[in-house]
C-alpha cells in the first residue's frame, strides 16, 4: 500500500468515525455545558483524536466521551479561575482608594522601571507575579529547564531592583530604548 493510499483511508476512516459519533458527542457535551460552546468542546475533541489518530482504539466513541469529559474538566477549571479572578477585581475596587502620595509615587515608580525592563524580564517576571504560574510551570511555557528560568528570574528581579533605584543613583548608560526587535525578545525568554 503506498502513502497515499495510506493517508487517505486515514482521512476516510476520521470522516467515518465523524459521521458516526457527532451527533451524539454533540447531545452528550450540550447536556453538560452551555449550548453556545459545546460546539467548540466537540471540536477540540476530534482535533485531539486527529492528532492522536495512531492511538485510537478500534471502538473510538468511549475513547471520545472521555476525551469530551476532560476537555469540560479543564474548561470548568478555566471558568472557576476567572470567576475567582472577577471576585478579586471586585473586591480590589470596592477598597477605598487611598489619598496616600507615597503610594501613588511607587506605583509611579514601578511603572516606570517595568517599563525600562527588557522584554525577556517583563516576561519571566510576569509568569510569576502575574500569572501565579511556579518555576517549573513557568519554564515548560517558555520551553526551558526549571534552573534556567530561575536564573533568568533572579536576573530580572534584580535588574527590576535597579531599576526601581533612585534615578541619581542608576548610571544613565544602564538603561536604552529598546527597538522593535528587542520588543519582540520575550518569545525568546
Amino acid at each position: 500500500m503506498s502513502r497515499a493510499d495510506d493517508v487517505g483511508a486515514r482521512q476516510e476512516r476520521f470522516r467515518s468515525l465523524h459521521i458516526e459519533t457527532y451527533a451524539d458527542l454533540l447531545r452528550f457535551v450540550e447536556r453538560r455545558v452551555p449550548v453556545a460552546e459545546a460546539e467548540d468542546i466537540v471540536s477540540s475533541v476530534f482535533l485531539t483524536a486527529w492528532r492522536r489518530f495512531d492511538e485510537l482504539p478500534d471502538d473510538a466513541r468511549p475513547w471520545l466521551f472521555a476525551v469530551a469529559r476532560k476537555t469540560m474538566a479543564n474548561q470548568s477549571r478555566g471558568w472557576l479561575r476567572r470567576r475567582a479572578l472577577d471576585v478579586r477585581l471586585v473586591s480590589l475596587e470596592a477598597r477605598e482608594p487611598s489619598d496616600d502620595a507615597g503610594s501613588a509615587a511607587v506605583r509611579i515608580d514601578l511603572a516606570r522601571a517595568w517599563r525600562v525592563l527588557r522584554p525577556a524580564d517583563r516576561e519571566v517576571l510576569a509568569l510569576v507575579a502575574f500569572d501565579g504560574l511556579t518555576a517549573e510551570q513557568a519554564a515548560a511555557v517558555l520551553g526551558c529547564g526549571r534552573s534556567t528560568f530561575a536564573m533568568r528570574l533572579g536576573r530580572a528581579r534584580q535588574r527590576l531592583r535597579a531599576a526601581l533605584e533612585p534615578a541619581e543613583s542608576v548610571a544613565p548608560s544602564s538603561f536604552r530604548p529598546h527597538d522593535f526587535k528587542e520588543q519582540q525578545a520575550w518569545t525568546r525568554a
